[in-house]
C-alpha cells in the first residue's frame, strides 16, 4: 500500500460574520493550498464565518436580556450557512475543480424544520468528488459557548472515504468524551481532523493523544483572532482597548502521527497554509501493538451503540 498524503493546514484569520467576503476568501485560500500540493484542506473551529471568543472575555455579554449580544447572534444567525444552500454547493465545486478534500467549521443554521432559529456549531467534509460527505453538529457546546449553539446529534459521528483514505473530525472538547472518540475510532480513521479555537497546551495533549489512541494522523487546526474581529456592537474589555492586531486567538496548528511524534510542530502567532506529507501506511504499523477497534478491544466485555438520528 502506498498511501501518501499531503495535508494542508490553513491557520488564517476567517471574515467575521460576513458570508460574501468568506466566499471569496475561502476559494483564494483553497487555490493556494491546492498550488502547495495540499490534497486534503483543513480549516478551524467555526471558521465560516468565525469562532464567537469574544463571549470568554467579558461578563456582561452573558446577561439576561443584554441588546448588544442579542444583535451579534441575530447577525450570527444571518451569516450562518445552511448546508442545503448555495455557499455549501459552491465550496463543493471547487473542491471537485481542484481535486482537493476539505474539512471546515462552520457557524450553521436551518433552513427549515426542527431548529429554524437555532446556530449549530459543526463540521462540514466534502471529498473530491465535491460531494458533501459529512455534516457533523458538536454534540456539547463547552461552557460559554451554551450561550450561542445548540446541542448537536450522532448523524456525522464517522469517517467517510476518499480516494487516498478515510477522513474524520471531531470539533474542540468533544475529544475529552471518551465514547464519542471510541465511536470514531471504529470507524476506521487514517486521518482524524481535530479543529479548535488554538491549540493551547491542553488541546496539543488532546490531539497528540487522539493520535497515539486511534493509531491515525491526527491534524489540529486552530485559529487567528485579532480584538479588531470582535463584533462592534460589543464593549472592549479594557486590556484590549487600542490594541486592534492583538491576537485574541493565535493558532497552534499542530499534526501528530500514529505512534504520537511530531509531524508539524504547533504554529504560533502566524498566518499561512502549513502542508506535511505524511504515509498512511504508519497507521497500520502502529495497531501491531495497539488497535482500540480490534485486539486491544474486548468485544465480549463492552458494547456501544450510538444513536445516529437526526431530528427532522
Amino acid at each position: 500500500m502506498n498511501k501518501k498524503v499531503t495535508i494542508g493546514v490553513v491557520q488564517a484569520a476567517p471574515e467575521y460574520l460576513n458570508v460574501e467576503k468568506s466566499m471569496q476568501k475561502v476559494e483564494a485560500l483553497l487555490r493556494e493550498a491546492a498550488a502547495k500540493g495540499a490534497q486534503l484542506v483543513t480549516f478551524g473551529e467555526t471558521w465560516f464565518t468565525g469562532y464567537p471568543a469574544w463571549i470568554d472575555y467579558c461578563d456582561e455579554y452573558a446577561r439576561w436580556d443584554f441588546p448588544a449580544t442579542k444583535t451579534v447572534f441575530a447577525r450570527t444567525h444571518a451569516h450562518s450557512l445552511d448546508v442545503n444552500g448555495p455557499e455549501v454547493k459552491q465550496i463543493g465545486e471547487w473542491a471537485k475543480e481542484l481535486g482537493v478534500v476539505v474539512v471546515m467549521g462552520i457557524n450553521e443554521k436551518v433552513g427549515s424544520g426542527i431548529g429554524n432559529g437555532t446556530i449549530y456549531n459543526s463540521l462540514l467534509t466534502w471529498n473530491e468528488k465535491g460531494e458533501l460527505a459529512n455534516h457533523h453538529r458538536k454534540l456539547m457546546p463547552t461552557h460559554t459557548e451554551r450561550l450561542l449553539y445548540g446541542h448537536g446529534d450522532g448523524a456525522g459521528l464517522q469517517a467517510v472515504d476518499t480516494s487516498f483514505g478515510r477522513i474524520g473530525g471531531l470539533i474542540c472538547w468533544e475529544h475529552w468524551m471518551p465514547l464519542t472518540r471510541q465511536t470514531m475510532h471504529n470507524s476506521g480513521e487514517h486521518i482524524h481532523v481535530a479543529v479548535w479555537p488554538k491549540v493551547h497546551d491542553m488541546l496539543q495533549v488532546a490531539t497528540r493523544s487522539y493520535a497515539f489512541e486511534g493509531r491515525c494522523f491526527a491534524v489540529g487546526v486552530g485559529q487567528i483572532m485579532r480584538v479588531k474581529d470582535i463584533p462592534s456592537e460589543l464593549k472592549l474589555p479594557p486590556e484590549f482597548e487600542g490594541k486592534p492586531e492583538y491576537m485574541i486567538l493565535n493558532g497552534g496548528s499542530c499534526i501528530f502521527g500514529p505512534s504520537g511524534e511530531t509531524i508539524l510542530a504547533p504554529q504560533w502567532g502566524v498566518e499561512g497554509i502549513f502542508t506535511a506529507e505524511v504515509d498512511l501506511n504508519k497507521c497500520y504499523e502502529e495497531r501491531l501493538a495497539l488497535d482500540v477497534t480490534g485486539h486491544y478491544q474486548r468485544h465480549d466485555v463492552f458494547e456501544l451503540t450510538v444513536n445516529k438520528k437526526r431530528p427532522k
